[in-house]
């Protein structure tokens, strides 16, 4: 990919599990070089721990780190730290997210880096801000989810708070981080200096929660969840469609204040009686008799799939869409056909199929390599950066520093 936008851009990655891993995947699908740096032994935790094999890489870590080259390096032995260091020489990028505290330890926080190379832009994601109340507390997914309000909206009204099932925390708060990453190296081509970037997963939650804002500087008490219902709309919702699965449903949502979309959506599902229905004649009238409008629509649909559904209101110019679930994603001729989800071949699981990255740009197509097997670049990365030899790498491998 040399003439990828992010071509020539080298990222010495130290990131482990998803939310520092999807932030340098999403580099790499644009073209930077990521050399993902791993323990010995193990690699990143995300490799086996997740596994349902001990001899496999997970299916987890495949996901989440297309396009990178792997290299081992013991950053606890003074040889590894050195490799470490002639590498940060070398980048334009470091990227951490370690537990709270475990880089300075290693000899590699921000004052350190930057003194080895004033160029280079230090980025890091945590649970919490390093100058906040929790700055010690380890996170996950979850707990970022928890802890920014992403869960205190989520879910139905008189029900507990959710977690939303895609992985937001983690991967939100990456590709957060991608983007100031980016800023960074543009405004390094007009000042010549790196700089320390970080984003706390709890923060970037809050960010996402950005809609929510507006409804809650109007209340008193706390935003509540809305559950599947849209707070602008009716008919807005879930509603059950034939079949019965689990994902057997189709969202459709008619704007409240726009009147064309309530007169498409009659018309569409041949109901144009209800244009005359007093208690339907507007859309704050609607949303008051919203119980009695959606059972009139769950009707309709109960008789139709899902897909029926979606091409009947969609079709109309009324915003409509199908439950779709991952299987009958994954298996989809036309996400297929497009790229965003593609097939790699991997050295021991054979064909996996991931999501590919879903921006088109008209210059560049983006290409994916499957995840690199632990320490597959050592001799290539090496030689490559720092000018070792074969031998050289077979003598550090035999002291255990990669």
């Amino acid at each position: 990919m040399t003439d990828a936008p992010l071509s020539g851009l080298t990222v010495v990655d130290l990131t482990q599990f998803e939310a520092g891993p999807s932030c340098t995947e999403a580099l790499a699908w644009h073209g930077a070089d990521i050399i993902k740096v791993e323990e010995p032994r193990r690699g990143d935790p995300g490799r086996l721990s997740i596994s349902e094999r001990p001899d496999m890489d997970s299916l987890y870590f495949i996901l989440l780190n297309a396009n990178k080259r792997s290299v081992t390096c013991n950053l606890k032995s003074e040889a590894g730290g050195d490799l470490l260091r002639r590498l940060i020489e070398r980048a334009d990028v470091v990227v951490e997210n370690f537990a709270p505290g475990t880089i300075e330890k290693l000899g590699f926080g921000w004052d350190e880096i930057r003194a080895i190379n004033p160029r280079c832009i230090f980025a890091q994601v945590k649970g919490f801000a390093d100058d906040g109340p929790h700055a010690n507390f380890r996170s996950f997914d979850m707990i970022a989810q928890a802890t920014g309000g992403v869960m205190s909206i989520t879910g139905e009204p008189d029900g507990r708070p959710i977690r939303p099932g895609a992985t937001i925390g983690d991967t939100g708060t990456g590709l957060h981080l991608a983007v100031s990453i980016l800023s960074a190296v543009i405004q390094r081509s007009r000042t010549g200096r790196g700089q320390r970037v970080r984003v706390a997963m709890q923060d970037a939650m809050l960010n996402f929660c950005r809609v929510t804002f507006s409804r809650q500087q109007l209340i008193d008490h706390a935003a509540p969840r809305l559950g599947n219902q849209a707070a602008t709309g009716a008919p807005a919702g879930i509603f059950p469609c034939r079949g019965g699965g689990p994902n057997d449903f189709c969202y459709i949502f008619v704007q409240r204040d726009i009147e064309p979309h309530w007169q498409r959506f009659c018309a569409a599902i041949g109901r144009k009686d209800l244009l005359d229905d007093p208690r339907f004649a507007d859309g704050h009238r609607r949303m008051a008799h919203r119980a009695e409008l959606e059972a009139e629509v769950t009707a309709w649909t109960l008789e139709r799939t899902k897909q029926e559904v979606m091409d009947t209101v969609g079709g109309a110019g009324v915003p409509a869409g199908a439950v779709n679930d991952i299987k009958e994603l994954l298996e989809s001729e036309d996400m297929r056909r497009r790229g965003i989800v593609l097939t790699v071949r991997h050295r021991d699981r054979g064909e996996v199929a991931i999501p590919g990255w879903p921006v088109r740009m008209s210059d560049n197509p983006v290409g994916t390599e499957v995840a690199p097997l632990l320490g597959q670049h050592n001799e290539e990365v090496y030689a490559e950066l720092l000018g070792l030899g074969a031998e050289e790498v077979g003598r550090l491998r035999e002291e255990g520093a990669i």
